[in-house]
């Protein structure tokens, strides 16, 4: 049996926030976007597919909350949902939290600019405030 193991960009790119069940809840560190990710905790799956259906639906239950609360604490305007892996094989789903205002509205966020990490405390800050309404 392989364990599970966070892809090593995925890990360098993003900060814990929790683990709910199927996925790892995880902050990607550009504060320009409150944007989240879902890794299900699943060793050596690259496609939701590859989850076994009652995985496929805690995945899906697991989004749409996500999704909910993230929504809730933005106020934002829309909620994007995405499971590209074009750059990290391994299965992760982003939850981004869109404004008509940021940094590349309309368009999508990948390769919208430079990344802005989040300075001291403001990530604990968002974490904490997302886990309270969570």
């Amino acid at each position: 049996m392989t364990v599970f193991r966070l892809d090593p960009t995925l890990k360098a790119d993003t900060l814990p926030v929790a683990s709910i069940g199927l996925c790892a809840v995880r902050l990607m560190n550009d504060r320009r976007f409150p944007w989240l990710i879902l890794v299900p905790q699943r060793a050596g799956v690259t496609e939701i597919h590859d989850l076994t259906p009652l995985d496929q639906t805690m995945l899906t239950f697991e989004i749409a909350t996500v999704s909910e609360h993230l929504k809730q604490v933005t106020n934002c305007h829309k909620i994007n949902v995405a499971a590209l892996g074009n750059q990290v094989s391994q299965l992760h789903v982003h939850v981004i939290a869109r404004e008509t205002a940021d940094a590349a509205w309309p368009k999508p966020v990948w390769g919208a600019g430079t990344p802005v990490c989040y300075r001291d405390g403001e990530a604990e800050a968002f974490i904490a405030k997302f886990s309270d309404a969570f």
